[in-house]
């Protein structure tokens, strides 16, 4: 919820024409505090794939930090390379039943936002070796759910929302042949998933902020 309020907190910033921003600021410097004292202590990242994932928080963050707080922006940075920095062939075990990220993507894409762009260059294709064959195929296969009137098994249409949005981010980070798997594999998992943000409240009530990260990567 912090990191979501501080993505929130910069969305307002490039309102300069309303008053959000200000209002929202005393309380997003006192999150951002909390995520600072919070990253000092937490000496393993949170890989799940729901609302605990560390990568994921980092990556909701990092651009209010950029512009708010760049000695904790220099902290995030700093957690993403101890925490990830080491991962090598991610065999992708997953999804969970009830997972809304893939904590094999948001990783990554954590990892592009954090590292220079040189350093992700060498990252990338020692984390995901075997992307452009299509492995793990567990990547490249949109979750099936079975029940969107079950609050937990609906989040795996979150899970393809999030996927996608992923592959989008990535894929112009790529070379030609890799980005053109990405791609695929973004179009796959929005195709599976964008039909279904309305009809069931178990979905309906989240799923479009998942679906507009998709659509705008």
């Amino acid at each position: 919820g912090g990191a979501w309020l501080l993505a929130l907190h910069h969305e307002a910033s490039r309102h300069p024409d309303r008053d959000w921003a200000t209002k929202l600021e005393p309380l997003a410097r006192a999150f951002g505090d909390r995520f600072r004292d919070y990253l000092a202590i937490l000496t393993y990242p949170i890989r799940t794939g729901t609302h605990f994932n560390s990568a994921f928080a980092l990556v909701l963050a990092l651009d209010w930090a950029d512009a708010f707080d760049p000695d904790l922006a220099e902290t995030m940075r700093e957690r993403a390379r101890a925490w990830f920095g080491g991962d090598r062939d991610c065999q992708a075990w997953e999804p969970g039943g009830d997972e809304f990220l893939s904590p094999a993507l948001i990783e990554a894409l954590c990892m592009s936002k954090t590292l220079p762009a040189p350093e992700f260059g060498d990252w990338f294709p020692a984390f995901l070796p075997r992307l452009e064959i299509g492995e793990p195929a567990t990547l490249f296969t949109p979750a099936t759910v079975s029940d969107r009137s079950d609050g937990k098994i609906a989040h795996l249409d979150g899970l393809n929302l999030s996927r996608a949005w992923c592959w989008r981010s990535l894929a112009p980070l790529l070379p030609p042949g890799e980005a053109e798997v990405a791609r695929k594999a973004a179009d796959d998992h929005l195709d599976s998933a964008l039909p279904h943000v309305a009809g069931d409240y178990m979905g309906e009530h989240w799923l479009a902020s998942f679906a507009l990260l998709a659509l705008l990567a």
